[in-house]
C-alpha cells in the first residue's frame, strides 16, 4: 500500500471498526501527547490499554499498564504506536506474534517505516503511518 496518502473513507472505516487499542509508549505525564491521545480515545468509547515497560503494573488514566503487547489479556483490534520510527519494526514483530492478530497498526505523527509496514501488511494487518487517530476521529467521525 502507498502510505503517502489515505482516503478519508479508509481511515473512517478503521476508526469505526476497532474497539480495543493497545497504546505503546503510553506516558503517565499529562503533558505528553500519548497521554492526551489516550484520554481522547477513552472519551470516544474505545478501550485503551497502555503499554510501557517502565510503567508496568502502574495506572495511566485508570488503566493498568502492561510491559509488552503479549501481556495484554484480551484481543487487540489496533496497536497505536507512540514510539520513535526505529522501534516500529519491533512493535510490528510483537503484534505479529499475537493470536489473534490485531486488525491495524497505527503509527503516530512522524513515525514511518515502510519495510515494517510491508511486513505487517503481508500478514494481513492494515497499517497507517504518520497520522494521529485523535486528529482523524473528530475530522471524520465526530
Amino acid at each position: 500500500m502507498n502510505h503517502d496518502t489515505y482516503t478519508d473513507d479508509y481511515l473512517a472505516e478503521i476508526l469505526r471498526s476497532i474497539k480495543t487499542i493497545a497504546l505503546t509508549g503510553a506516558s503517565p505525564n499529562p503533558a505528553r501527547p500519548s497521554n492526551g491521545v489516550m484520554g481522547y480515545l477513552l472519551s470516544r468509547g474505545y478501550e485503551v490499554i497502555p503499554v510501557n515497560p517502565g510503567q508496568a503494573g502502574k495506572q495511566i488514566q485508570g488503566r493498568t499498564v502492561y510491559t509488552r503487547l503479549a501481556d495484554i489479556p484480551v484481543p487487540i483490534d489496533m496497536v497505536d504506536v507512540f514510539r520513535a520510527a526505529e522501534y516500529l519494526d519491533g512493535v510490528v514483530d510483537e503484534a505479529m506474534a499475537l493470536k489473534p492478530l490485531p486488525k491495524v497498526i497505527w503509527a503516530q505523527l512522524g513515525v514511518r517505516d515502510d519495510a515494517a509496514a510491508a511486513k505487517a501488511e503481508a500478514a494481513g494487518i492494515k497499517v497507517i503511518m504518520d497520522r494521529c487517530p485523535a486528529i482523524e476521529y473528530p475530522r471524520l467521525i465526530a
